[in-house]
């Protein structure tokens, strides 16, 4: 019971960890997309996001941002791991809250 214990303990511990250092690495990135604007021949690209309830639309430049598109992806990835992170800590809380870790365990096949 206790090794259980000790082992949700350390569970806890790495993904409020790790969810700590994704949303360090989140705060990094650029937020929103990427918008391509045709004026006559010439194609400009924008980084649209929002600002609270403003949609601002930052010019990029006439070349395509390929290090903002990279850097756009990276964040819609941690995002996801943010998700996955928060669902393994709600589990591992739930599973904390039990009296009878053991017992509990044993049920689920």
């Amino acid at each position: 019971m206790a090794i259980l214990k000790g082992i949700l303990k350390d569970s806890l511990d790495y993904y409020l960890d790790l969810q700590r250092r994704l949303n360090a690495r989140l705060k990094e990135l650029p937020k929103g997309s990427i918008f391509k604007r045709k004026i006559g021949r010439q194609h400009y690209y924008y980084l649209v996001f929002r600002d609270r309830k403003k949609v601002v639309s930052k010019y990029l430049g006439k070349e395509k941002p390929a290090q903002i598109e990279k850097d756009i992806k990276e964040r819609r990835l941690i995002k996801k791991q943010i998700k996955e992170v928060l669902e393994n800590l709600s589990m591992i809380k739930r599973l904390k809250k039990r009296k009878r870790i053991g017992r509990s365990l044993s049920k689920n096949p």
